[in-house]
């Protein structure tokens, strides 16, 4: 059975025109490489898919540079010139921007004024002022920032000082830390507080309560019973 003929206009369907510039593209490698086998031919075949993939075909005798160098030989013609050229602009251009910055530079430094213009000291000294304007609201922010910073510390440290005090109250309200009792009379003591300052705030210490008897006829007559029941000066801690 006879294959129809194919109608050469472009394929609208994605896929088929995928598959199809495949099956194709492998034929012609093929006939390239056949070409090249029998006939010991220089072949080269490049190939840019719609999905910009580079397919490249060359016989393997023979490199991609030698090929182009053969070309440009044998058609007379310098395919890099041009191109040469080009990049040697854009270098020049590089170039001269580059010096302009350096230049830029020189002057914002104080130097390289002589050959300046009136109109070109003017537009210095505005960009100067500029710049000037930019580093002191910058220098501002950062100054406001530290302050804030300073602020929330003695906020906090503050914070701290008031719930020392709180506490302290509170542990001074207590019956127990007042009056004590001993053997069904009661003896009056003396407070004090040691080991708080205001470096609490900064430094937690250890709070101590110190009971001391107001009675000093006490001491001498309890005898040995009094040695064994223990010292007349007790400490008691406030903070855990």
């Amino acid at each position: 059975m006879a294959r129809g003929k194919i109608q050469i206009k472009r394929i609208e369907n994605s896929t088929n025109r995928q598959v199809t510039y495949s099956k194709r593209r492998n034929g012609l490698f093929k006939k390239a490489n056949e070409l090249t086998v029998l006939c010991d031919a220089k072949v080269s075949i490049i190939m840019v898919s719609t999905t910009n993939k580079l397919h490249e075909y060359i016989s393997p005798s023979i490199s991609t540079k030698q090929f182009f160098d053969l070309y440009q030989k044998t058609k007379r013609i310098d395919l890099w010139s041009s191109h040469y050229e080009a990049m040697q602009e854009q270098l020049r251009k590089l170039k001269e921007v580059n010096k302009n910055l350096k230049r830029e530079i020189r002057r914002r430094m104080g130097e390289s004024l002589n050959g300046m213009t009136l109109e070109e000291l003017w537009s210095l000294e505005q960009k100067m002022d500029e710049s000037v304007k930019i580093i002191r609201e910058r220098k501002m922010k950062v100054i406001g920032n530290q302050i804030e910073t300073h602020k929330k510390k003695v906020r906090n440290g503050e914070e701290i000082h008031r719930n020392l005090l709180h506490e302290f109250e509170l542990r001074e309200e207590d019956p127990r830390y007042g009056l004590v009792e001993n053997g069904g009379e009661e003896y009056e003591y003396d407070s004090s507080v040691v080991g708080y300052s205001q470096e609490a705030v900064l430094l937690p210490r250890i709070l101590a309560f110190r009971l001391q008897l107001n009675q000093p006829n006490l001491h001498s007559g309890a005898g040995a019973g009094a040695g064994a029941g223990g010292s007349d000066l007790t400490t008691f801690a406030l903070l855990e």
